[in-house]
């Protein structure tokens, strides 16, 4: 950090040496003394601005003060040299800058919070000074000073996000900060670095929050146009193909906003296939059942109005700021496990070329439904590496669940472990069984219980057969689950917080393919052993476990999600207060 006391500016040598001669050749001249006045303001434009400067603009602008260390920062960096100005005269990234947050409610942000001064004022005052003027410098300070300071409030907000997770109570959020330095930034975009990121367009740094802003913008000129209607089915409980009803002509407003439909055509009052396609599409961008009928979930969510879809847009748009900037550090294979936990899939991200230099190319690879952790058992949101996969896996039951879930059943059948293939153990790194019997089960807590229950590798395995570590506060990993069915539910948050696997095989032979030793041949040999084997990954992979609720897809279809944790809930109190 640098100091903030005053920090004197260094004039030009030989400048000063000039005015001296000059003050000395024409002392009894009017016109010398003019000129003199002329070449030592020019020269001391050219100069620099110092800390004391800084600090006195600062505390007349004081939404300013929380990004005054990267103000100090950048322009000690420089030496106090001006950063937007060249030879007296704006640079052209400048008025770039000033258009940028004018339209900065395309990127869901509020304009109020970075217009803090009249830079088209200042600059018209600026530019009819006359460079002899001695208020022009101090002037020209201003305007540069204010600039960098709007810029590190606007940039702060676009690339690392309005809401800091870290410090805002309300909003779960523990995946890795975007660390940029907005500083170097600003020297990309004043062509005094290069970098292989787009600051020096003023652009965001992941696609997923490109196309939100694009849907973001589409969806405020329906709004504009007056949103959709509400869909009322009267008396009816719901519409299925071939019904007829006044509800079926809203319906077709719903589903094409700002589409002109005659009304007075009785084929727009049947509920025909074509229709009935397009309330499935729909169906499946909002995660519902695509049974094609209009009721019950399906209503209710055609029936969400169009502004709280822009806010659930812009919120999800909020989340992408507080993803890294580099998704894969360089040290790792470029490849991601991206878990979104609405969505209920996860998916495999990889470059093709693994170049982690390169600009990013990921694409997708792999996707697989998953199970995630019920509302009272949320699935934490946080980003981890993953080390190891292990084969014919033990359970072993978190203290909780052996309170919760296993005392109670223990209590009623004294025999109900060996029901469920579950053993007692100690916790030792050779642990050795306990007697069930030996144990007062009536006065067993989650914090009293001193062993360790966990249950035996086989098809009741509630891991199924295999799982991925990454170790983590949570407890929370990937794996395999017997209970294939809940594959088949819509909504599927069924777990205690951990991640059940649709295609676990699958994900093993992915993370193992480098190891020829692990083809899908020993894995399965393995897992029919019954007997836990751990296998070390040669490359750690990088995870995300993430929660978005609104997001674009590969053919440009935007999709939502219901909020199953109020995770939006809490995040539009604080992004919008």
């Amino acid at each position: 950090m640098y100091p903030k006391q005053l920090i004197l500016t260094t004039i030009n040598i030989a400048a000063l040496l000039a005015v001296l001669f000059l003050l000395g050749c024409n002392k009894n001249s009017g016109d010398g003394k003019n000129k003199v006045k002329e070449i030592f303001s020019k020269e001391l434009a050219q100069t620099k601005t110092d800390s004391l400067f800084i600090k006195n603009y600062i505390s007349k602008k004081p939404a300013f003060k929380k990004n005054d260390d990267l103000l100090y920062q950048f322009y000690g960096e420089r030496d106090y040299k001006l950063a937007w100005f060249k030879e007296n005269k704006l640079v052209p990234q400048s008025e770039k800058f000033i258009s940028v947050i004018e339209g900065s409610t395309a990127e869901g942000l509020d304009p109020k919070r970075y217009k803090l001064v009249d830079f088209e004022n200042l600059i018209k005052r600026y530019q009819e000074m006359s460079s002899s003027d001695s208020a022009r410098l101090e002037l020209q300070q201003e305007i540069d000073v204010a600039l960098t300071a709007s810029y590190f409030n606007f940039a702060s907000d676009f690339y690392k996000g309005r809401i800091n997770p870290n410090e805002a109570q309300q909003v779960d959020w523990n995946v890795k900060n975007n660390k940029i330095k907005l500083n170097k930034a600003l020297q990309t975009i004043l062509k005094e670095r290069e970098s292989t990121y787009p600051y020096y367009e003023f652009e965001a740094l992941h696609a997923g929050y490109t196309n939100l802003r694009d849907a973001l913008k589409k969806y405020r000129e329906i709004e504009a146009k007056g949103g959709w209607p509400k869909v009322d089915l009267g008396k009816l409980k719901s519409l299925k193909k071939g019904d007829s009803a006044e509800a079926v002509v809203t319906l077709r407003k719903r589903l094409n906003p700002g589409k002109a439909i005659n009304v007075n055509d009785p084929k727009m009052r049947v509920y025909d296939d074509a229709l009935v396609q397009q309330v499935k599409k729909f169906q499946e961008l909002h995660g519902l059942d695509t049974d094609g009928l209009v009721g019950g979930n399906t209503l209710k969510t055609m029936n969400v109005p169009i502004d709280d879809r822009i806010e659930q847009i812009i919120i999800n748009m909020e989340r992408w700021r507080w993803i890294p900037k580099r998704m894969v550090p360089k040290s790792l294979d470029q490849k991601y496990i991206w878990v979104n936990i609405p969505e209920y899939m996860l998916y495999i991200y990889e470059d093709p070329d693994n170049n982690p230099d390169a600009e990013r190319k990921y694409k997708k690879v792999m996707s697989m439904r998953v199970v995630v952790g019920k509302e009272l058992n949320s699935t934490p949101i946080f980003s981890d590496k993953l080390e190891s996969v292990v084969i014919a896996p033990y359970w072993n039951v978190p203290n909780s669940i052996v309170e919760k879930e296993i005392k109670p059943n223990m209590l009623s059948n004294p025999y109900w472990l060996e029901t469920q293939d579950m053993e007692i153990v100690t916790k030792e790194k050779d642990p050795k069984p306990i007697s069930a019997s030996s144990i007062d089960w009536a006065s067993v807590t989650e914090k009293n219980f001193p062993y360790m229950v966990r249950q035996r590798p086989g098809p009741k395995n509630s891991l199924g057969s295999l799982k991925f570590l990454f170790p983590n506060e949570y407890s929370v990993y990937l794996h395999d689950t017997p209970a294939d069915g809940l594959f088949n539910q819509t909504q599927r948050g069924f777990s205690h917080g951990c991640v059940r696997l649709e295609k676990p095989v699958e994900l093993a032979k992915y993370l193992l393919k480098d190891m020829p030793e692990w083809d899908e041949s020993s894995i399965q040999s393995a897992i029919s052993n019954n007997e836990e084997k751990w296998i070390t990954l040669p490359k750690k992979t990088q995870v995300y476990l993430v929660y978005f609720t609104s997001w674009v897809d590969e053919n440009g279809d935007v999709h939502f999600r219901e909020d199953i944790y109020g995770h939006d809930k809490k995040l539009k109190k604080e992004f919008f207060s």
